[in-house]
């Protein structure tokens, strides 16, 4: 099983260019049953920003690995006090256009299924169901312990009430919900333990250098056998872990269809690559299609 590990990729030079006609999108929906894969970029209209793209926070900031969260107490407390505020942040991210533009498409009978590679929950806020969440949610916590599970929320209240007057100013927000914070504000944070069994407790997510669960990703290779078509929104495709599924879609012959402003990892197996904003393109594939992009927001709570 292969890990999520942090990756340098450099786009090659004989890379097929970028179109700014999503009509090949609009034929594959049309056709049915495409299996949407999406990254950071289509949450980036959200406010929260992705990895990679122009701006991306890998030039800036280093994902926590699984190997340093369990290493020792230091690196959690560093962790949970950057986390914690973040948390303020992008809890409260609402879906955007490209969010309901998918989320239109399923319930129209368009796809086949959803495979998500954020840890957001804005797919399920939006009204996408069935989403498979490739890498966990930081809306739920996970005791390393005893494997007991707890909403995020009431892990957010332990933590706010163990650190009473906590308020430092993030210099900003990552795709993982990670406040950038230097060690001297994060000095002194007090980490909660689990409330059943007094253990280690991690965001339900898969941290870089972790491997995804293999039932998870078998069922992400039966979506791809069962599907189409395979759609790609906002992703470099840079770590194997969703890479992997469109080499398998290329391989079995389906078309694979990416809409990201920039060249991605995939683009030599693609049909096509959409160079526009997510919400620009997927509303204009929708108008296209005569759905309305509207969709249902739901409420999410942070604290």
């Amino acid at each position: 099983m292969r890990m999520r590990p942090t990756l340098s990729w450099t786009p090659a030079e004989d890379l097929p260019p970028g179109t700014t006609d999503p009509e090949p999108v609009v034929d594959a929906l049309r056709t049915g049953r495409v299996l949407v894969l999406s990254g950071a970029g289509i949450s980036t209209e959200s406010g929260i920003p992705d990895y990679r793209g122009e701006g991306g926070s890998l030039s800036r900031h280093t994902p926590m690995t699984y190997q340093e969260f369990t290493a020792g107490a230091q690196a959690r407390r560093r962790y949970w006090a950057r986390s914690h505020l973040g948390w303020r942040t992008f809890g409260r991210a609402r879906p955007n256009a490209g969010h309901r533009a998918v989320a239109a498409f399923g319930q129209h009978g368009l796809l086949s299924g959803l495979i998500t590679q954020n840890v957001d929950s804005l797919h399920q806020a939006a009204g996408s169901e069935g989403v498979v969440e490739l890498h966990g949610s930081l809306d739920r916590v996970v005791c390393l312990s005893c494997g007991a599970f707890s909403p995020r929320s009431e892990l957010a209240g332990r933590l706010a009430e163990a650190n009473a007057g906590f308020e430092p100013v993030a210099a900003a927000i990552n795709p993982d919900g990670d406040a950038d914070l230097t060690d001297d504000q994060v000095k002194g944070f007090h980490v909660v333990p689990c409330s059943v069994c007094g253990g280690t407790l991690k965001p339900d997510v898969v941290f870089f250098g972790e491997t995804v669960p293999p039932r998870r990703v078998e069922h992400c290779r039966e979506l791809v056998r069962d599907a189409s078509s395979l759609l790609v929104l906002g992703s470099s495709l840079t770590v194997m872990s969703g890479l992997r599924f469109v080499r398998q879609a290329a391989r079995a012959g389906k078309p694979v269809l990416i809409v990201n402003r920039d060249p991605t990892r995939g683009d030599q197996h693609a049909l096509t690559r959409v160079a526009l904003p997510l919400g620009t393109a997927l509303t204009t594939v929708a108008g296209r299609l005569g759905i309305p992009v509207e969709g249902r927001a739901t409420d999410r709570v942070t604290s």
